[in-house]
């Protein structure tokens, strides 16, 4: 049995959400708490996409595959993803960080859609659009 609980990173998370000015006064990077973990997201992403149905055509893999993604990401965290959303709008460092992040995610999703055969220019819009979607559910989870 391990001396610490299993959920540390979402503990450290949620302490720098609701204390964020006196918590992040403490920290050298506080990108590094408000984005750990999202570092494999694209990769993760890029899999889904590649383990997808042959059939399915770029807008209902979104379709689909956003839905087990949202559901596994965002369930049950409304309030956390507002407050990291405030954090990170209030910050110039934060929000580049973010733009980067979502930046990396669409090439992912691009790379996975013309893996799959879908021209260069559907790849792009489509992964476009599901990052845009992705954006929006972190807004506004369902």
């Amino acid at each position: 049995m391990g001396r610490w609980r299993p959920d540390a990173r979402e503990r450290l998370e949620r302490a720098a959400l609701e204390h964020h000015p006196t918590f992040f006064r403490h920290l050298t990077d506080k990108r590094e708490v408000l984005f750990a973990g999202e570092d494999d997201v694209p990769a993760y992403v890029a899999q889904l996409t590649a383990d997808a149905p042959a059939s399915l055509n770029p807008m209902t893999l979104i379709v689909e595959q956003l839905q087990f993604f949202a559901a596994a990401r965002f369930e049950g965290r409304r309030e956390q993803l507002r407050l990291r959303r405030a954090v990170i709008q209030a910050d110039e460092g934060l929000r580049e960080r973010e733009l980067r992040k979502i930046s990396a995610l669409a090439d992912a999703m691009s790379t996975g859609f013309r893996d799959r055969g879908v021209d260069s220019l559907t790849a792009a819009l489509a992964a476009q659009i599901a990052v845009t979607a992705e954006l929006a559910l972190s807004l506004h989870p369902v």
